[in-house]
């Protein structure tokens, strides 16, 4: 490797993804853009991790086993350390970027561009299922990104190395585990980072069956602690902020039944659809993810019996009603 700066280092955390991280590795060499350096920071994997790097014998590729003791935002920030580029990309070792995607960003940067991003496909078994937007740029505003949440993924964004540095790269706290990303993002765009939108995928996010309760449950809590530790701080409140808060809060529920309803979780999708409708009672998504659960079906239904029971009560006074209108003989 020599000791030229490269245009881009692409940080990589990884960990038994062997297989991912082939093809993962694959799209990054197949960039039109030649001027990269990727770094893989490789959590101590037990499977052929260390064999798929070093086949591919590329000396813009690094190896560095690091163990992160499950915080993957330890493992981003010793990728940013070891950087030596001016921009940083990252790219879980699950995704795949798009032959031209360097070339489409670094044509729209210049001067006035700390964080660029852009959409990226989500994928199941190479098909694409949905598209997840980036942006609009109005939601890269600190306050907006705090009160309505991320727009931005780290495998579809790279970032300036200066303002990574300035904000001390990723947090590390353990609360914020999971939504690490979130928080950096908010970080940045406190600390007056500038901002650029893509219209175009340029990244495919694969899904794969590795969801589980424990980790929609954990997920929910690090946001809703994100969420609350940057409310804490913040300067300037406006009248509005505390029912925007709240709404924030019913949206992280909301997320977090949607995500339970994906697995199959109905008890989860339930508790969580009914505390976003508790903090939000006007969140009317949240009542279509609570009439798709088994429980609300069983509530409804003794809720059936009951008033069956009783208008049986009352029933010498309603069939002359019922007779009148036509509904009884």
């Amino acid at each position: 490797m020599n000791n030229r700066s490269p245009r881009v280092t692409v940080v990589i955390p990884t960990y038994n993804q062997a297989d991912f991280l082939r093809l993962c590795l694959r799209s990054i060499i197949d960039q039109s853009e030649s001027d990269w350096e990727a770094i893989v920071i490789n959590n101590f994997s037990d499977d052929d991790t260390e064999n798929v790097v070093s086949s591919f014998n590329d000396d813009r590729i690094t190896l560095i086993n690091f163990r992160n003791h499950g915080v993957i935002a330890a493992s981003r920030n010793q990728g940013i350390k070891q950087a030596r580029a001016d921009w940083i990309a990252f790219l879980d070792s699950d995704d795949i970027w798009h032959p031209d995607k360097l070339d489409r960003c670094f044509a729209e940067i210049d001067e006035t561009v700390d964080v660029i991003a852009h959409p990226l496909n989500m994928q199941r078994d190479g098909r694409t299922v949905n598209v997840y937007p980036a942006g609009p740029l109005e939601k890269t505003i600190y306050r907006e990104l705090l009160f309505e949440g991320s727009c931005l993924t780290p495998s579809a964004t790279m970032v300036r190395r200066t303002l990574l540095d300035a904000v001390d790269g990723y947090s590390e706290n353990t609360d914020y585990r999971t939504a690490e990303d979130y928080e950096l993002w908010l970080k940045l765009a406190q600390a007056g980072a500038r901002f650029k939108i893509l219209d175009t995928p340029l990244t495919d996010y694969r899904i794969h069956d590795t969801s589980a309760s424990r980790s929609v449950t954990v997920h929910r809590d690090a946001t809703l602690k994100i969420v609350s530790d940057h409310y804490s701080a913040l300067k300037d409140r406006q009248a509005e902020d505390e029912a925007r808060l709240t709404k924030r809060n019913a949206l992280i529920y909301y997320g977090a039944a949607r995500a339970f309803m994906k697995t199959g979780n109905e008890l989860g999708t339930a508790e969580n659809a009914k505390i976003a409708l508790d903090l939000n009672p006007g969140l009317m998504r949240a009542y279509a993810v609570l009439a798709s659960t088994h429980t609300t079906v069983f509530l409804w239904s003794w809720v059936a019996v009951i008033l069956g029971i009783y208008l049986w009560q009352f029933k010498p006074m309603i069939n002359p009603i019922l007779r009148t209108i036509g509904f009884l003989q």
